[in-house]
């Protein structure tokens, strides 16, 4: 798949470092714009084109200068951990001072990277975009609110433990969810869309990769079939993640690195019971789920598992 270019844009791109970041950056310099990428002064910017031009800054410091002449914002920064604290600075905090600042230099348009999971909000972050994804909405900005389903990278994380010889460890049945994941080049690619597509102004778009929507059961399965061995799942009981987040809970109210540690072990569990896919107020909908891109999370397997692509956990792994 190309990205179809347009008449050369100036864009703002922040969060280009990460793995999304930087695979937005490079269909932004594909489909022909001009990629200013804003990064913190400690931030390596290895993997971004050589094109994109690097300024170093913290959005504290930012200017309405720094964005003069800018045509449009894109915004792939999130909190690393989900943590209470780091969510509401960068997932609500950072995004608000950045929006201002674009409304100040009369910046057009502002395509931000948020995720499906806002749509059923139980936890920390979760609200956090929420909020910032309202003022987005009410801001004269043009704007494209884009929540993609699964990421590779966060369904990658067994992959070595399997490719040892253990189990791969589903929650409950292995079926209670499912999702549609996306490659990073391929939600890049649809990121750099939402600037020339009309009908992705204005609106909020959740969107998946190709193919069927996937259980944690199949997921398993395929890795065992692109290492070439025999199928086995160690199931997890839900109820076991339940006592641990209760015991991590009663020891946060004594202590906030405990508080922290229950957050994530929430985190996990709702990864563990909530499909990544549209939800339509009573039912995860998979068919409903929009499909993008080329990408499938099998050859992502494959190329993981030859060493062609590294793993690039990060934070947000999830089984």
């Amino acid at each position: 798949m190309t990205v179809a270019k347009h008449s050369s844009r100036s864009i703002a791109l922040f969060g280009a470092t990460g793995t999304i970041g930087r695979a937005t950056a490079q269909a932004l310099v594909e489909a022909g714009h001009t990629v200013t990428c804003f990064v913190r002064p400690s931030s390596k910017t290895e993997g971004l084109p050589e094109t994109a031009r690097v300024q170093r800054c913290e959005i504290d410091a930012l200017t309405p200068a720094d964005l003069a002449g800018t045509d449009a914002v894109v915004s792939c920064i999130a909190s690393r951990t989900g943590a209470p604290q780091d969510a509401w600075r960068v997932d609500h905090d950072a995004h608000v001072r950045l929006l201002a600042l674009s409304e100040v230099a009369k910046v057009a348009q502002f395509v931000l990277l948020s995720a499906i999971c806002v749509q059923k909000p139980k936890l920390a972050f979760q609200r956090a975009k929420l909020a910032f994804e309202a003022k987005l909405q009410a801001s004269p900005i043009s704007h494209s609110i884009v929540r993609p389903t699964a990421y590779f990278k966060s369904l990658s994380g067994q992959v070595e433990r399997v490719r040892q010889g253990k189990p791969f460890l589903l929650f409950g049945d292995g079926t209670l969810t499912a999702c549609k994941p996306i490659s990073d080049r391929d939600l890049g690619r649809y990121m750099a869309l939402c600037l020339t597509d009309p009908e992705k102004r204005n609106a909020i778009l959740s969107i998946g990769g190709p193919g069927p929507a996937i259980t944690p059961q199949e997921q398993g399965q395929m890795i065992f079939d692109a290492l070439g061995q025999e199928a086995a799942f160690k199931r997890v009981p839900v109820a076991l993640m339940d006592g641990i987040i209760g015991v991590l809970k009663a020891g946060g109210v004594i202590s906030a690195r405990l508080r922290d540690k229950a957050e994530l072990a929430k985190i996990g569990r709702y990864y563990a019971t909530e499909s990544m896919l549209l939800w339509d107020g009573s039912r995860y909908d998979a068919e409903a789920t929009p499909s993008f891109g080329e990408d499938t999370l099998f050859e992502h397997y494959r190329a993981l598992i030859a060493g062609d692509v590294a793993a690039d956990l990060g934070d947000h792994a999830v089984f």
